[in-house]
Parts: structure tokens; sequence; C-alpha cells
């Protein structure tokens, strides 16, 4: 893996465009400079050009404004697409040994905690059969599947023990159980920590080049970026992919998987066929409204949770995101883009995956370690750990972020190797 240096020239203001004025604003046209169409994006320069490869709009002084810094060694100006000043090493250095320690009886003992929780939801909404119940049991399990997911997630990545086995038997037992194929999902999920942050080779929800984005037809782009068609994307997503991919989680030809990956998707795909037959069973003995109620309504609802979390670490921030190709791409540039969230009372339901930064450089600490972690590796991080906001009790103040994101974040430029997610302003009838 690479490591990043800055450069020889290192980085410098860019050159003022427009001599201040003597006399103020009112002598330069603010038709002239086009100010509404200006972006805030970050964009670096040095001698060797390397403006010239990066997508991003120039930041154009304007009269009565003070020339600000352009240093990641400063105050006023922090350019997130910048090489950072530390190494992966660095980081790792820095986090508690016993965060690297991965327990397998802590492990199964929130897999015990929330199985039994999952079947106490559901025959306490089976007893009372109650519409003022109902409601509540459709939250609340949703969310539960969402932290049966985040389990099985953690065998995916082996940081629930270092017992193949055992990581292999629990995550088919956890996945399986809400429809998700677990070897399948395990390696596309592999790409995307492996790739994260690269336009191209990221596995979910990455974001679309101009050229393909333009090729899509209306029904694609709405479907993809009005809500709540996207969060309802992750079982499509299984089978089909992502738009510009191909292949499927259920397909062990399909070019997510190399041969010897071939009999482990054969036994997920199995495991999930095996599961759907059984809610078929169900079906027939309970009655299809029944098994809609208990389990049809919170997955969907396990479904959204997946698709907010997932999209919101990696987008929606009030300040742009860096995305990269080539040369500019690395292991850490890539990871440093992931976001932190708060979710509130849920952060301990589903097993503090909102601390997504540490967990996307080092996916073999444990969940339960994870927010030591990031404590430990924020003074070595400084600017490049962007905090979340604390949430309420819910999280709810995350909609604002997700329906911002939707309207801004629709295409990144088919050239450049430091690119910034662009607006289509005929997607919602209005110019940004």
């Amino acid at each position: 893996m690479a490591s990043w240096v800055l450069s020889e020239c290192g980085l410098r203001p860019l050159p003022r465009i427009y001599p201040k004025p003597r006399i103020g604003l009112s002598s330069v046209s603010a038709t002239n400079l086009n100010l509404r169409k200006i972006s805030p994006s970050p964009i670096r320069t040095d001698r060797n050009c390397w403006a010239l490869r990066v997508s991003a709009p120039l930041r154009i002084q304007i009269a009565g404004e003070e020339e600000e810094q352009t240093t990641n060694n400063g105050d006023e100006f922090f350019d997130p697409g910048a090489p950072p000043p530390f190494k992966l090493s660095d980081i790792k250095a820095a986090i508690p040994k016993h965060c690297w320690v991965k327990n397998p009886w802590t492990s199964m003992s929130y897999v015990v905690r929330d199985v039994a929780i999952v079947f106490g939801l559901a025959s306490a909404a089976a007893y009372f059969n109650n519409w003022l119940v109902w409601p509540l049991y459709w939250f609340a399990q949703s969310t539960m599947f969402w932290a049966l997911f985040v389990l099985g997630h953690d065998c995916g990545h082996g940081s629930f023990s270092n017992n193949h086995n055992l990581n292999s038997v629990a995550g088919h037992i956890l996945h399986s159980s809400i429809l998700v194929p677990y070897h399948g999902w395990r390696i596309s999920h592999r790409t995307h920590h492996q790739n994260h942050g690269h336009v191209e080779n990221d596995e979910s929800w990455h974001p679309l080049s101009e050229k393909l984005y333009n090729s899509l037809d209306d029904i694609t782009k709405k479907f993809r970026f009005t809500l709540p068609f996207p969060l309802l994307a992750y079982p499509f997503y299984l089978w089909g992919r992502s738009p510009g991919k191909k292949g499927s989680h259920f397909d062990p030809s399909s070019d997510l998987f190399v041969a010897s990956e071939k009999k482990d998707v054969i036994t997920s795909t199995v495991c999930w066929t095996a599961m759907a037959a059984l809610l078929v069973g169900l079906s027939f003995v309970m009655g299809p409204l029944q098994v809609l109620k208990l389990y049809g309504i919170p997955y969907w609802g396990f479904v959204m949770w997946l698709d907010i979390v997932t999209y919101l670490h990696h987008h929606g921030h009030e300040d742009k995101v860096p995305w990269y190709r080539g040369e500019e791409w690395s292991y850490l540039r890539g990871g440093l883009t992931t976001l932190d969230r708060d979710y509130g009372w849920i952060n301990n339901i589903h097993h503090d995956i909102g601390t997504h930064v540490i967990h996307h450089l080092f996916p073999q600490i444990p969940h339960y370690h994870l927010v030591e972690a990031t404590e430990a590796a924020k003074p070595v991080l400084g600017k490049y750990y962007k905090e979340p906001k604390k949430s309420g009790p819910l999280p709810f103040y995350l909609l604002g972020y997700l329906i911002k994101s939707m309207k801004e974040d629709h295409f990144v430029s088919d050239t450049g190797n430091v690119v910034y997610y662009q607006t289509d302003p005929n997607r919602y009838g209005s110019e940004k």
C-alpha cells in the first residue's frame, strides 16, 4: 500500500484572480463573476498543475474578502482532498492494544441478547395483536433485524472472533434469518472496504460518472434520487448490483467472485433459499397476513435502516467529501472520506456501527471497541475526522442530511483524479 506525502512544492494560496478594488463590491459586476454558480468545493494547486487533475470549480475571491490561507496546517481553510500528513501506521499506533482483541464470548453474548429480544418482541406482538401495538413492534423489530445484520457484518469481517468456522456459522444464521446471502454479501463488502472512495472500483453507493448519469433513463434516476425509493434498494442491489455494474450476489459465476469462492456463494444461496422456504411454509401455517405483520414489514424496515445508515456514512456532510481516481487514491485517503454518525439511543442497539471511520480503516476491530479506538485516534486524525452532530434520543435529524444529499449529490465529473459530487439542476426543477 502506497504512503502519501506532500509534494516538494507544498500547498500555497490560490492566486488572486480579481485584484481587490478600492471602492468595494459595486465596482465588480456580479453578473460577470457568475457568483451564483461558484461552488465552495476546495481545489489544490502547485507548480506541477495538480489542479488539472481535480474536478472542482475554482474559488473566486470576492471584493472585500480577506485572502484565505490554503493550507491544512492553518486554521482558516482545510482541504479534505489533500494527502494527510500522517500514515495508517500512525493511527494504528495510537489505538490501545486491547482494542484489537476479539472475544468470542463477548460477541456471542450480543447474539444471544439480540435473538432473545427478537423473539420476545414477536411473541408480545402476536399475543396482544392490537393495532396500537403493531406500529411500535414494526419499528422496534426492524431495528433489531438491523442489529442482527451488524453482528453478521462483524462475522464477515472476522472481527467477531478469530475462529473462521464460528464466524461462518454465526454469520450464516444471522444473515440468512434476514434474507441476506452471507458469503455473497461478505465478499462484495470486502471489495467495498478495499476500494472505498474510488470512483470506479468502490462497490456500494459509489458515485455515477456524468456520462453514466446522463445515460440513465428518467425512471432509473427517479428511483435512485427520489425518496423513499433509494431506501428500498438493498434487495435489488443483492440481485442486480448498482447502475453501471453487473452480476448478482446469488450467482457463483458473477464477476463479483473468483473461482475459489464459488462453493461459499452456493452455500449462502442455499441458506437464503431455505429461509425463504421457511417463510412460505409459515404463511400456510399462520396465514400470510400474520407473517407479513410479524416478519414482512419489519424486514422492509430493516432494509430502510440499512440503506439510510450505509448511505449517510459516505454522503451528506455539510462540506463535500472527495472521491478519487488513479494515483490520487489510496486506502487511507479513501477511508478518511467516511463519516461517523450519532444515532442517540440506537447507538448501543445497533452495536456502534455509527463509529464508521475507524471501522473502515481497521475492520478487524470488534464493534465493542470502536468508540474507544475512535477517541484514541482523533488526535492523529485532526481535521480529517469529521465530528458527528450529536443526536437526540432518536436520530430524526439525519433525515435532513439524507434529503439534502439526494437533492445535491448526483454525479461526478468524467475527468479528474480528485472529484466532488455535482448537482443536476434539472433533477428537481430548479438551479442551486
